[in-house]
């Protein structure tokens, strides 16, 4: 019997600080991505998100605010 050397056989190496092999495939990975064209898509679909994200952080911001206010001010702490 041979004994088999592929690669994904072989148990993950360690790299040791700063994975060499993980950092080419996602600087490979991005240049592909680059290279497809879709950037300005994706900066808009990430620009939509990030407002409607914001929205709903101000939502909730507020709604906290206004738990705030009816609380006991003897039950705030100040650490």
């Amino acid at each position: 019997m041979t004994k088999k050397t592929d690669k994904q056989d072989r148990p993950p190496r360690n790299e040791g600080e700063g994975n060499k092999t993980a950092a080419r495939e996602y600087n490979e990975a991005q240049r592909r991505f680059v290279e497809s064209g879709k950037v300005a898509e994706k900066a808009r679909e990430a620009e939509r998100a990030f407002d409607r994200d914001k929205r709903e952080l101000q939502r909730a911001e507020a709604i906290g605010k206004r738990h705030k206010a009816a609380e006991d001010p003897e039950i705030i702490r100040k650490y």
